[in-house]
């Protein structure tokens, strides 16, 4: 592991502090996943790729990391409440299908859309419908201790009785006098004592298509029960890191944790890591308006506000260009300089692997100096809570560099062995490793050895004063998205624009 210290901005103390994990050596990171309805959004990727960024830095750091991220496939009703229809069975009876040939269907179809963002499957990928025992058991716990009440074969948590000893409003920053004021009057809460009790269990009716046996009768789980009961069976009572989307802090997660005090006397994580949201032209994303992408579109540009597609190791980079916690907006200008930026880093991924340290000439102790010193940058700015932005800072002094030393515009000796080795391995770690990005090169693997010749020919073109010639050569390549670098030799490098 690096000497450096790691930072993590922790929503429930809005502070960044120190990563110190419970076990040495061993990190526990829960994610909420999706809901397995629907087509996975861009909005949602840009939370998944977040966290594979993070799980990808935590091991490359050394750490033995158990990443869980559940799948939601039952119990999360419409507009997030207690009442309305559940998503999943919603879908089944619009499609005519049963609810896990939705499961399924939207299972797969997510697994394929992260693997084209190139994330890293998570460690564990529990379904709330596969652990109905370990929630049903966890609402006797809660019952037990005198958190929750049964009412007609539903069971609700009570939000006031919690908050006589606990602070229900601790992540979300907000009173319990406060959230008691201004919450609306939910469906079915003729039931509840308080306004703010949220369901555990909740008692099925006849036409509902999923139900299970309980002590309390036929029902299903509460949405918020479900991450409670998964990451307590594979990380424990209390782990390291739990994250999602900054919209799931309100609510979900604050019951999360009233539910873990509530049974086992513990806030669930130490560290909550929350991403923000995506927007569109300065707009929240979302369908009513018309500027919500699904991936496919955005990978075709199949979109009445796409100009054209872009790839998707372009949107990884795009997402990567802001922190995770700041809002990302989605303008075509945006993704066009995101395209430009990750090709120039991609071209220098490509050279490095060409490149041979040779130990010619003296070595220039400042510039060995430097190089470390950029190096050091890509574990400094990762070490300052995930910060991908700075990163790709470093990695792009790093990249002018590689591109000057391809080029010969460097002495070749003007590092040593060390340092060159480390820049190897430290640029290769943070592209692939790291930021989790491949090389995308759909022209084939001549094109290096044209563009060599058509550099050859346009010095030629120089050294005889062609000089329209040799314009009419750069221009014409840059219209078709290659630009010629030029130096004091020469011609000598190019890139894709």
């Amino acid at each position: 592991m690096t000497e450096q210290k790691l930072f993590v901005y922790n929503s429930l103390t809005r502070t960044k502090e120190e990563f110190i994990p419970l076990n040495p050596g061993h990190v526990g990171m829960y994610v909420c996943g999706p809901t397995v309805y629907s087509d996975v959004h861009l909005g949602n990727c840009r939370t998944f790729i977040s966290f594979d960024l993070i799980y990808r830095y935590l091991l490359h750091l050394g750490y033995k990391v158990r990443y869980v991220r559940n799948i939601t496939d039952a119990g999360h009703l419409e507009g997030d409440s207690d009442e309305g229809e559940d998503k999943v069975s919603k879908k089944a009876k619009l499609e005519q299908l049963e609810p896990m040939e939705i499961v399924q269907k939207y299972t797969v179809d997510f697994h394929k859309v992260m693997e084209i963002f190139n994330t890293l499957p998570p460690s564990i990928e529990p379904t709330a419908t596969g652990h109905i025992i370990e929630q049903i058991e966890l609402v006797k716990t809660i019952l037990d201790a005198g958190f929750a009440y049964e009412v007609g074969g539903s069971v609700y948590f009570d939000v006031e009785k919690y908050s006589e000893t606990h602070d229900y409003g601790e992540l979300n920053g907000r009173k319990l006098e406060d959230l008691l004021t201004n919450t609306r009057t939910l469906g079915g809460q003729d039931e509840k004592r308080g306004k703010l009790d949220f369901a555990l269990w909740i008692k099925a009716k006849p036409e509902h298509l999923m139900q299970w046996p309980s002590p309390w009768g036929m029902g299903f789980p509460g949405w918020h029960l479900e991450c409670s009961a998964m990451s307590n069976k594979y990380l424990g009572h209390q782990f390291d890191i739990h994250g999602g989307g900054m919209d799931l802090m309100a609510t979900h997660h604050t019951n999360e944790i009233a539910q873990n005090i509530a049974c086992c006397g513990k806030t669930p994580a130490h560290y909550w890591v929350h991403t923000n949201m995506l927007t569109v032209n300065g707009q929240k994303m979302s369908k009513s308006l018309g500027n919500s992408f699904l991936p496919y579109q955005l990978f075709t540009g199949e979109h009445a506000l796409l100009r054209k597609g872009y790839s998707p190791m372009v949107m990884r980079f795009f997402f990567m260009q802001a922190s995770y916690r700041s809002t990302v907006d989605f303008s075509n200008e945006a993704i066009d300089a995101a395209e430009i930026f990750y090709k120039k880093l991609a071209e220098s991924a490509k050279k490095l692997a060409a490149l041979q340290q040779q130990k010619v000439g003296k070595i220039d102790e400042e510039t060995d100096k430097t190089i470390n010193g950029f190096c050091d940058d890509c574990y400094a700015s990762m070490n300052d809570n995930f910060n991908s932005p700075k990163t790709l800072e470093a990695l792009n002094n790093l990249s002018k560099w590689i591109n000057s030393y391809a080029a010969n515009t460097r002495n070749s000796g003007e590092i040593s062995a060390e340092t060159f080795d480390r820049l190897r391995k430290t640029y290769n770690a943070f592209f692939f490793d790291v930021l989790g990005l491949k090389l995308e090169d759909t022209e084939g693997g001549d094109t290096d050895e044209l563009m060599q010749l058509i550099i050859k020919l346009r010095n030629e073109a120089k050294t005889n004063k062609d000089y329209a010639t040799s314009d009419k050569i750069r221009e014409g390549l840059k219209q078709i998205g290659f630009q010629l670098n030029d130096s004091k030799q020469g011609t000598t490098d190019w890139i894709r624009i």
